[in-house]
């Protein structure tokens, strides 16, 4: 009778590990199932990852883009036209009233550039301006100061660093 205590499997079914490299005793002596020359049969035969056969690798081939300067600074950029559009004469301008007027969104260091002109006397005081910037809010007879950031993603950048 068949139980499962008397099961065995089929003849021919197992076979036995191939034991490689112990001699000539193992069946497999002298060059360990590796053949006789060429890369494979020698120790350390691993390629490292991307080889392609002595082609040059893909990703040499490649062009190198978007590798920039590890101290680039990232600015939330305004123009002198959207803030003559956005605020009255003699109001006070931080990152937070460009922010609340939905001028900025990404919460960097704010910089003003010149592009545009202004004829109200803003009191602008933000992280970075360019240099017609500047002057035109003088011109205009506003204040252009430039203040330490204050802003949370600057904040979270340098207690990386």
């Amino acid at each position: 009778m068949i139980s499962l205590n008397t099961l065995k499997p089929q003849r021919g079914a197992k076979k036995r590990k191939r034991i490689i490299g112990r001699g000539q005793g193992s069946g497999m002596g002298g060059t360990a199932t590796r053949g006789m020359k060429g890369q494979k049969s020698r120790s350390g035969d691993g390629k490292m990852a991307g080889f392609e056969g002595g082609q040059s690798p893909l990703i040499r081939r490649m062009p190198k883009r978007g590798v920039g300067s590890m101290f680039r600074k990232e600015y939330d950029i305004v123009s002198l036209s959207v803030l003559e559009k956005n605020f009255d004469k003699g109001a006070e301008i931080t990152c937070e009233s460009l922010k609340k007027a939905g001028v900025v969104k990404r919460g960097l260091p704010v910089k003003i550039l010149g592009t545009g002109e202004i004829s109200k006397a803003l009191n602008i005081s933000v992280q970075a301006y360019s240099k017609s910037a500047a002057e035109k809010i003088v011109k205009a007879g506003g204040k252009a100061e430039i203040v330490k950031c204050t802003c949370s993603k600057s904040k979270a950048k340098a207690a990386k660093q």
